[in-house]
């Protein structure tokens, strides 16, 4: 499973742990002999066409004991939540051991004018803010009292419905362990909270390639095929 996104000057794909080094040789195939830098918080490859590849590490001296690190289970805080919709569980290896999934009802938006038009805004407003408080509600229940035992916590959703979330005091420890990252995912349901669990796993590789930033992903710096 690989998954990209668009990051300043590049792309961002997830590739799971146990693949890293067999993306590695691939993209040095693409690229041309590369140079490896193990540093403190992270490795940045070098390719001979200028082309780098950078990811996070969480530990050891070598390629070798990076990946090995890597691929040890973590417990993790999932946290989706898209207007309307929120899942939130803690996952351990990839597979969820516990949840709270919840759908309240939020109206779109309609173009009519006048009067009918504010009285609907201000009805959508104060759905969304009942919805917007269940979400937050649950991640308080589920995940502030875990908190000691979580390695990390994974965000995914709508930017806006999180910084809603952010902002209650509540649950400034969760957002205090949030890596970075924000996965992009449908409407939360159990199955989707799943696959975030799944996706939690995996290591974010930063490409920085000027041939391949162009629109749309490219095969090359996905790992597609493996």
């Amino acid at each position: 499973m690989s998954r990209v996104r668009p990051v300043p000057g590049g792309r961002a794909v997830e590739v799971e742990p146990e693949r890293v080094l067999g993306w590695i040789d691939r993209f040095a195939d693409r690229h041309g002999a590369t140079e490896v830098r193990v540093a403190e918080a992270e490795v940045v490859i070098t390719a001979e066409d200028g082309a780098t590849a950078t990811f996070a590490t969480r530990g050891g001296t070598s390629l070798l004991e990076v990946v090995e690190k890597l691929t040890e289970p973590r417990r993790i805080g999932l946290v989706l939540v898209r207007l309307g919709g929120h899942s939130v569980g803690v996952a351990f290896g990839g597979k969820v051991e516990v949840s709270a999934t919840d759908r309240k009802q939020v109206h779109g938006r309609i173009r009519a004018g006048g009067w009918s038009q504010q009285r609907f805004a201000r009805r959508r407003e104060g759905q969304a803010r009942v919805a917007l408080q269940a979400a937050a509600d649950d991640v308080a229940r589920v995940l502030v009292p875990r908190l000691a035992y979580l390695d990390g916590v994974v965000l995914g959703g709508d930017w806006q419905a999180l910084d809603v979330l952010r902002n209650d005091r509540r649950l400034s420890g969760v957002f205090s362990r949030a890596e970075d990252r924000v996965l992009d995912v449908p409407e939360p349901r159990r199955t989707v909270l799943d696959e975030a669990a799944e996706r939690a796993r995996c290591v974010e590789i930063v490409i920085q390639d000027t041939r391949a930033t162009g629109p749309g992903p490219s095969h090359m710096d996905t790992g597609e095929g493996a």
